[in-house]
């Protein structure tokens, strides 16, 4: 199982969160990316990611909360970007924001919100490489985890099982080791987190790394 620790904090510097990550088991840093349109809060530039980030060797996961993805897209793919991860309920034509993220050789994941049913990213899961289950409402740190998000990764997992394809389930907040481990056993593959890491960096990512 994959953690990928998010910089969202109201406490702690971004830079100041990642300057620790490389001496940690943490598989990648999440950035949230929010435009003050798709969802209330703003939060960085690509630029200050790029200055926030450079003082570490781990790959970004990139979670697009933004209007227009495609915008954000070209400048991500010079950084050390793994994941892009766009948000179902933004994009008109989902096709489309697949193509363009693959041009640049990189990893593609879809987000889906609380109240969004799993079962618009089916037709998808062959042509992706990530679902990305928000567990709480898009926009703020913080958060309690919804637990029927659970039910929800249930069913996505079966159906990646069905279509026997290689689609990860990542779900992203209210995640701390209670939780975390509730979603490992429905069968997630990558576990999102950002006020429990925060609390206690290098402990509590081996502690959610643990859970596996």
């Amino acid at each position: 199982m994959k953690v990928s620790v998010s910089i969202l904090s109201n406490s702690i510097k971004p830079v100041d969160i990642v300057k620790k990550l490389d001496n940690t088991k943490a598989d990648y840093i999440h950035i949230d990316i929010m435009d003050g349109k798709y969802v209330e809060n703003k939060t960085w530039t690509v630029s200050e990611i790029k200055k926030i980030t450079s003082c570490s060797k781990l790959p970004l996961d990139v979670h697009l909360m933004v209007e227009n993805p495609s915008k954000y897209i070209e400048e991500f793919a010079l950084l050390n970007t793994n994941y892009i991860a766009f948000h179902y309920e933004a994009v008109k034509d989902i096709d489309k924001m697949i193509n363009e993220i693959k041009k640049y050789g990189l990893k593609v994941g879809i987000a889906i919100n609380p109240e969004t049913s799993e079962e618009v990213v089916f037709p998808y899961l062959s042509r992706i490489d990530e679902v990305l289950i928000m567990s709480v409402h898009p926009g703020k740190s913080g958060q309690s985890f919804i637990e029927s998000t659970l039910d929800k990764i249930e069913r996505l997992k079966n159906e990646i099982l069905r279509q026997n394809v290689k689609t990860i389930i990542s779900v992203d907040g209210g995640i701390n080791d209670e939780t975390g481990k509730l979603c490992l056993q429905k069968g997630i593959d990558m576990l999102v987190s950002a006020s429990y890491i925060h609390k206690d960096i290098v402990n509590n990512i081996n502690t959610l790394k643990k859970l596996a």
